[in-house]
Formats: C-alpha cells, sequence, structure tokens
C-alpha cells in the first residue's frame, strides 16, 4: 500500500528505524543476525556444509563481533553452486515454487549469477525502495519516470517501491534518447533515475536539440546508480549544473537489492539500511576486519531475506564505512565506496582508482567530461594512458591540452599517466545510452 498518510514535509520515512540510536541498532542486528545465520544452517546446503567444514556453527553468534570466525562468500561462490541440485542451487533456502521474482547480474566479469526473492522478499525491498525515494526526496506528488533496464535487472522492479511511496510512476525503462526526451518534455516528470554517464549524456543531446536541461523541463532530482560518478564531486556537480537539478546517488547489488544505499541532503557518503544489512571492511588480501574509517573490501550480511541469505558476501567493491551519526539525523552507516579490487591499478607504488581519473577529467576545464582509461604492461611495470575529449568548439591546441590534463592527473593521483590522447568533442565513442564501458584492462595479470 501506499503510505500516503505522511506528511509531506516530514523529514523521514521511518523515524523509529532511521534514527535509531546505534546501541539498539546494533541489538536488532545482532538478533536478526543470529536468526538469519541459524536459519541459512538449517534450510541451506552451501552454509551448512560451509560451516562444518570451517569449525563454527549458530550458537557461536554471541555478540557482532564473532561473525569474523565464520567464512566468507563472493561471486565465485554463486557460480559455483547455482544450478547444483535444483535451478536455484545450494544458496537457496526454500524450494523454486516459493520463488516469485528473480534478477540477475550483468555477467560482465563472468557468468550472470541468478538472486531469487520471495514474495517476503519482494515486498520487503520495496518497502526499503520507499524508505531511500523518500530519503532522497520523492513525496506522493512527484511524477518520477524509471529509467533504469527492466530485462532481468535487479534495479528494474525498484519502481515499484516510488508507487509504494504514492508517486506517478512513469515506467520508461532502458528506451532510446529521443523517446525519453520526449516523455520527459511531454509528461514534465520532477523525478529521474538513470546512470551518471546517461544522465550527463541525455542533457547533452536535450541540449543539441536546441532545448534547455534547466528551463524546459521540470526535473528537480536526478537519482543515479551503476557506477561511481554519483559520489564523484565533480561529476554530480557538472550533471547539477546542466540540470539545474539534484543529484542523488544510489547503491545496490544483484546479490541483495535493487538499492540498499542512498545519499541523504549531506552528501557525505551513502547511508545502507543496517536493519536488513550487515556491513563489514575487510583487508582485500588477508580478510582480516577492519576498524570502521579503514579503507578496505566492502563485505555483506544480509539480515532478513530469506530466499538467498549472503552471509559474510565479499563484493570486490573497495571503500570505507563512517559509523558516526550524519548531520542529517539518521544514525545508520554510511558506505564510501572509492573503486572496485578488480579496476584498481598501481603504479610506482600507488594505488589507482578509475574515480580518481574521473574525478580530475570532470573538473578540468575545457573537456567535455567523456574519458577513457587504458591500463598496460610495459617492461615489467604498470602504466595507463588516458583518452579525454575537447568541449565542443574549443582551438585549445592538442598538445596544450593533452600537458594540462597530465599535471592535473599528477597532482590528484600521484603518478603522471604514461599519454594522455585528446580528441574532439563526441569522438571518443564512450557516450552511452545507459552505462559507459571506460576502462580498458590489457595487463596480463588480467587476462
Amino acid at each position: 500500500m501506499a503510505k500516503k498518510n505522511i506528511p509531506y514535509d516530514q523529514k523521514y520515512y521511518d523515524p523509529e528505524i532511521e534514527c535509531m540510536p546505534r546501541p539498539e541498532l546494533e541489538q536488532l542486528q545482532l538478533e536478526r543476525l543470529q536468526t538469519m545465520v541459524q536459519y541459512a544452517y538449517d534450510n541451506t546446503v552451501y552454509y551448512k556444509r560451509s560451516f562444518d567444514a570451517a569449525g563454527v556453527k549458530p550458537s557461536d553468534i554471541k555478540t557482532l563481533d564473532d561473525l569474523a570466525k565464520f567464512p566468507f562468500i563472493n561471486k565465485q561462490t554463486e557460480r559455483e553452486t547455482q544450478h547444483v541440485g535444483s535451478f536455484f542451487g545450494e544458496l537457496c533456502s526454500v524450494p523454486e515454487e516459493d520463488v516469485v521474482f528473480m534478477a540477475t547480474s550483468s555477467g560482465s566479469t563472468g557468468v550472470p549469477t541468478v538472486s531469487p526473492f520471495t514474495q517476503e522478499d519482494f515486498d520487503l525491498w520495496q518497502d526499503t525502495e520507499a524508505r531511500l525515494f523518500w530519503q532522497a526526496g520523492m513525496r506522493p506528488n512527484d511524477r518520477y519516470v524509471h529509467g533504469l533496464n527492466f530485462a532481468l535487472y535487479v534495479g528494474g522492479p525498484d519502481v515499484i517501491g516510488a508507487q509504494r511511496l504514492g508517486a506517478l510512476a512513469i515506467w520508461a525503462g532502458a528506451i532510446p534518447s529521443d523517446r525519453l526526451i520526449f516523455v520527459l518534455k511531454q509528461y514534465q516528470p520532477t523525478i529521474i533515475w538513470t546512470s551518471p554517464s546517461y544522465a550527463w549524456t541525455l542533457g547533452q543531446k536535450i541540449k543539441e536539440k536546441g532545448l534547455d536541461p534547466r528551463n524546459d523541463f521540470s526535473i528537480r532530482t536526478i537519482i543515479v546508480a551503476g557506477e561511481p560518478g554519483g559520489s564523484i564531486e565533480s561529476t554530480r556537480e557538472s550533471i547539477e549544473e546542466l540540470w539545474g537539478a539534484n543529484v542523488v546517488d544510489f547503491f545496490g547489488l544483484s546479490d541483495i537489492y535493487g538499492a540498499c544505499a542512498a545519499m541523504c541532503e549531506a552528501k557525505d557518503g551513502l547511508h545502507i539500511v543496517e536493519d536488513q544489512i550487515l556491513v563489514e571492511t575487510v583487508d582485500p588480501v588477508t580478510g582480516e576486519v577492519l576498524e570502521p574509517g579503514s579503507v578496505g573490501e566492502l563485505t555483506y550480511t544480509t539480515l532478513m531475506k530469506k530466499a538467498r541469505p549472503m552471509i559474510r558476501f565479499r563484493t570486490g567493491d573497495i571503500g570505507y564505512v563512517s559509523t558516526e551519526k550524519c548531520s542529517c539525523g539518521r544514525t545508520h552507516a554510511r558506505i564510501h565506496v572509492t573503486g572496485r579490487k578488480d579496476e584498481m591499478f598501481i603504479v610506482g607504488a600507488v594505488n589507482v582508482f578509475p574515480s580518481d581519473v574521473e574525478y580530475v577529467v570532470r573538473k578540468e576545464p575545457g573537456l567535455t567530461g567523456e574519458y577513457s582509461i587504458r591500463v598496460y604492461d610495459e617492461n615489467f611495470t604498470t602504466r595507463y594512458e588516458v583518452s579525454v575529449e575537447r568541449a565542443l568548439g574549443s582551438d585549445e591546441p592538442y598538445d596544450q591540452v593533452s600537458k594540462r590534463v597530465e599535471a592535473a592527473l599528477k597532482a590528484h593521483t600521484g603518478v603522471r599517466p604514461a599519454k594522455v590522447i585528446v580528441f574532439d568533442a563526441d569522438k571518443l565513442g564512450t557516450s552511452s545510452e545507459h552505462k559507459a564501458k571506460r576502462f580498458i584492462d590489457e595487463r596480463e595479470s588480467a587476462k
């Protein structure tokens, strides 16, 4: 049901949960963790085998810290266990007839993994989306365009969360730009969700048609996800300037929910729904649990999802967690994703992420903001080169642009690229209808 009885000026969708004092929140997490670990052990082939092999049992969970005794899972675990013994495999805890929805990962880094949901899971998920939409500023009087792919993508059904909140939901999906521009012009929605790269590309296409994204449309909030740009200040501010709208970053993963963390007005990380997900930061190499604030691999444990419990799921995302109370008043931890473990590269003993490059390219004047990164081996050393575009109409010499961007990258990352290649506007080929591929890894270790 739509929760329309909340006053539109009420700041929190569920203040009891969102602002729960951390001691109470952690007690709630402990109780749900104990229940979930026991449930996973009793109902899944994989977890019983895994826990037994590790010499741990559900009753070992006395405190939240005891979770560190239990083994990890990752994408490889999902691939190796799905379709084994049953359609959904050894990580699934319910019979197939209890599953009402399934999503899959993109499979961009391997075999697509299947994510099942019971009806209870699905309803809880959409209640969560309604909470995050409200946090982003959506209200029942908004017109919302859901510009995400509906084809097996876990973000597709999130539109139901907007309906549950009470907003008018326009199920656009991943349609061609001309059609989406027509929808935005014809129906004058106030909120749209898409990827950061596509929000930028769409705004540019609107300008090419002689229209102004700021004045000819009614978009006041752009929700972005799927890429790191929404949490990169220079990228976010560029999109906001282009549209005259507020950009709010969301985070989700097919293994859990379409969105399970979102930015608030403070724009200092993304609040993760800690009443449903326990987050740890671990050393990417040793797996040692790190203190809040330390940079490491983000690892999640679901506390309520029944169809496929995820106990200590290593995401491959590199970042850190803030647990202090946010200025917005919410007490739930904030995650800060800085990059992907499989996309990080080391040059001259310095860790570099694509998000570092994006920060520079989107901030540096005289560029379109489009870029690509090529990482390769040369003389037993890792090197990287960056391709960028001059702004439309720019006559700045290519070599001058290259030297300027090289210096900016050296100043921000600590290591100079081997080369900066400069293209004219729209010639690089990275602008995307929805999600851009900008990272090319040619290292032997990546093959």
